[in-house]
């Protein structure tokens, strides 16, 4: 591509292939160059130590002791020269080393920052020319481009996948990796049988024979390999892991005399065992896809190979395995055994079903080039029936202005789209588009106009601003929102909190007793396994929360949905609950400390209330609920339907769940409170108000809203004002008896009342609460 590292992490980064970081691929080295050993001799006085001559290019060789055990004559490797400094802060220097000189230091991959451990020195290519610098000879002046994919570009898991992409950006030919048929030098084959085609609908295997078992792998897969991100693990792996990341085909070597009869692809039986390659043995489950021989499973298909299969230091003869895994089989399966792996990682998000005869071959040749080997001809199991088939599109002229804001020519959608590998057909109003093999992701044609605005460019499409018709929606004022509801409450001293839907069963049933909850499938724990019938749930996890932290005065509400089983389903209804405990008031020096009481609470709930216009109209009644104190508690009522309850928790409940102290509760249906009455005006009068008070001695279990409503009924339109300024019992009265005092504020629209129409109007009250409700003025 044209221009440097920061030039293409950008194009990659706005073509949707989000570069993550951008590093060198190796420390400074310089000083480190490559170094010959023509001649090695013994220290004359450290039988671990030996004494090398190097060339390094120069007139004559440097003298450099090296302990090293795979040092010896011929070998190239790199050498520190003195005044160098290496990664880990060391900087050489002459020295002498049990009395022998040392003009440098011969370095393994561990001390050149390359490698994580070795066991010597790093070994280059015989034909490296001493006196190369190290960062050239291994062409260490290089960046490492580290993507984060999202999971729909699964085809960008490989280098090819990301060189294809960088030139359809920059619009320059991609060089593809040499893929060349290998041809068979035997006739040796290892029988295929898919049982499992819906699973793996193909399967290739080839047989190698002969392969040197003491072959190394070249120095430069290994140092490509680091790059990526693995360690070189010999070259039957390597090779493997190399075509993976080249062309983003997951692929396995098995040792094939630990194979018998044939490869089966089937489903696992329950219950059966595997020991994998990490050393694991693991119990598969029916749902499991296995590759296994005629006798046993030996990997789990498209995860990891297991441990009784797997080459070994002495393998000669390879069954090697290319395949296509249907991506919905292979999800998840690895994290249902506690793994991750790259190959899951890349089935899962789909590989091109039509790769793997390429990277068979590309592995094939790879290596016959390392450790040699006769191979015999390809072996090929398919199911064309569950092989995916690629996506055909409509695709529309008007459609892609529409979404984009901008008009692409046809000439460019067509060099786009065929750039992607996409095939295009003409159509009276666009293109039918038919995707390559290796997009899983193009589906709709939504995906190829976003495939089209990325590779224009995002930054290539104009800014515009949307238009269209304003309507201005109205407000109702009798509505009280939910914003209004959190904003009453947080002026009264609550905080707004923020609880899980799920819930624990235990804590539920204590709670709301009288209801069926509805149980999650796949609950994340056993604390949050079914769906919460009140906000109180976790509401009162929070304030025991804070409780343990020294938290005692705590006013906590929060908006959220309830959950119901209905006659036709969930019901899914809003509600508002507060709950609170500790003292009225925070300390201080003007209250007397007191703790909070149920009409404390009463009046947070009445605020709420008042929101609606409509407080005059809900009744308090007395009821019991399981989870609320006796006598403590009330069902709210707005004609005669309930919409919500008021109470203290039961101490044995707040026993259970370890809260401390008197805890007040309520909840309400904030579709209750969306039901209100707008403000109407009512004109001021001009004339005198006057107050009587009066006090009645009445039944203990008369309610003062029964009183209230029989004085409002009474005193007719002249009363403008009502209030219950005192309640007593106790010494001096009837022990089934109490006193309520009142006090009526009179007013007349056009006149001043004069006092006996008052003095009439009050002896009314007074009949009227003898009569009806057994009352007695109190003198």
């Amino acid at each position: 591509p044209r221009g440097d590292s920061a030039e293409l992490a950008r194009q990659l980064t706005m073509a949707g292939l989000e570069v993550d970081g951008v590093e060198p691929v190796a420390p400074p080295l310089d000083g480190v160059v490559v170094g010959r050993i023509i001649a090695i001799d013994a220290h004359p006085d450290a039988d671990k130590l030996r004494v090398c001559q190097v060339d390094v290019g120069g007139d004559a060789p440097l003298q450099v002791v090296c302990g090293a055990p795979n040092a010896r004559a011929g070998l190239c490797a790199p050498l520190a020269t003195v005044g160098a400094a290496l990664p880990g802060g060391m900087k050489i220097k002459r020295s002498k080393l049990r009395g022998v000189e040392s003009h440098g230091m011969l370095c393994s991959a561990v001390e050149l920052g390359l490698g994580e451990a070795a066991d010597g020195l790093l070994e280059l290519a015989g034909d490296a020319s001493p006196g190369t610098p190290i960062t050239r000879h291994l062409g260490l002046d290089d960046t490492a481009i580290e993507v984060d994919l999202t999971p729909n570009r699964g085809d960008c898991l490989g280098v090819a996948g990301i060189a294809r992409e960088v030139g359809v950006l920059n619009r320059v030919p991609v060089t593809p990796a040499a893929c060349d048929e290998v041809p068979a030098t035997i006739d040796d084959t290892f029988p295929v049988e898919l049982v499992a085609p819906e699973g793996c609908p193909r399967y290739l295997g080839r047989v190698i024979r002969g392969i040197d078992p003491h072959a190394a792998t070249p120095t430069w897969m290994q140092e490509r390999l680091r790059r990526s991100g693995l360690r070189s693990l010999g070259p039957l792996v390597d090779v493997t892991n190399y075509v993976m990341l080249e062309l983003g085909q997951p692929m396995h070597a098995f040792d094939l005399s630990r194979l018998t009869g044939g490869i089966v692809v089937r489903w696992a039986k329950e219950g059966e065992k595997l020991l994998l390659l990490d050393g694991r043995e693991v119990g598969l489950d029916a749902e499991t896809l296995v590759i296994a021989d005629r006798k046993e499973a030996v990997a789990i298909a498209g995860v990891m190979g297991g441990e009784l299969s797997g080459i070994a230091d002495d393998t000669e003869t390879l069954f090697l395995e290319s395949a296509f895994f249907t991506p919905t089989v292979i999800a998840g399966r690895a994290r249902r055994y506690g793994m991750h792996t790259d190959a899951s990682h890349r089935f899962e998000r789909g590989v091109d079903p039509e790769l793997q005869r390429r990277a068979m071959e590309r592995a094939t040749r790879l290596l016959l080039d390392i450790v040699g080997g006769a191979p015999g001809p390809i072996v090929e199991a398919v199911s064309a029936d569950h092989l995916p088939r690629p996506a055909t599109v409509r695709l529309r002229r008007e459609r892609i202005e529409r979404l984009l804001g901008v008009a692409i020519p046809d000439a460019e959608v067509e060099e786009i789209l065929g750039r992607l590998g996409m095939q295009l057909d003409q159509a009276d109003d666009g293109w039918q588009v038919r995707a390559p093999s290796y997009r899983f992701d193009v589906a709709i044609e939504a995906d190829l106009i976003e495939e089209l605005a990325r590779i224009h460019g995002y930054d290539n499409v104009p800014t515009s601003r949307p238009h269209g018709a304003m309507t201005i929606l109205p407000e109702p004022e009798q509505r009280a929102d939910a914003v209004r509801v959190a904003a009453t409450l947080i002026e009264r001293g609550y905080h707004e909190a923020i609880t899980f839907s799920f819930v624990d069963p235990v804590r539920q049933q204590a709670l709301d007793p009288g209801r069926a909850p509805i149980a999650l499938a796949n609950p994340i724990s056993s604390d949050m396994a079914v769906m919460r019938t009140t906000l109180w749930t976790g509401l009162l996890a929070a304030v025991a929360h804070n409780q343990r932290r020294q938290q005692p005065r705590v006013r906590l509400f929060e908006t959220g949905l309830r959950f119901l089983q209905g006659d036709d389903g969930i019901v899914q209804e809003p509600m508002v609950a507060g709950v609170a405990c500790g003292t009225a008031a925070p300390e201080q020096w003007g209250e007397t400390r007191r703790e909070l009481d149920f009409f404390d609470v009463k009046a947070d709930v009445e605020a709420l209330l008042g929101l609606t216009g409509q407080a005059g109209d809900l009744i308090f009644a007395a009821d019991k609920r399981p989870a609320l104190h006796p006598g403590q508690s009330a069902r709210i009522l707005r004609a005669d339907v309930e919409i919500g309850w008021l109470g203290s928790l039961s101490p044995q409940v707040a026993q259970e769940m370890g809260l401390k102290g008197r805890i007040l509760l309520f909840e309400l249906s904030l579709k209750a409170l969306g039901q209100g009455r707008a403000p109407v005006y009512t004109t001021l009068s001009r004339f005198p108000a006057i107050r009587r008070d009066l006090a009645v001695l009445v039944d203990a279990s008369l309610t003062a809203r029964r009183l209230c409503d029989a004085v409002r009924e009474t005193a007719g339109a002249w009363l403008i004002d009502l209030q219950l300024f005192d309640m007593y019992s106790g010494k001096g009265i009837d022990s089934n008896r109490k006193s309520l005092a009142l006090g009526l504020t009179l007013q007349h629209p056009s006149r001043t009342l004069k006092d006996s129409e008052v003095d009439t109007l009050i002896d009314n009250v007074v009949q009227r609460l003898r009569d009806d409700l057994g009352a007695e003025l109190r003198e």
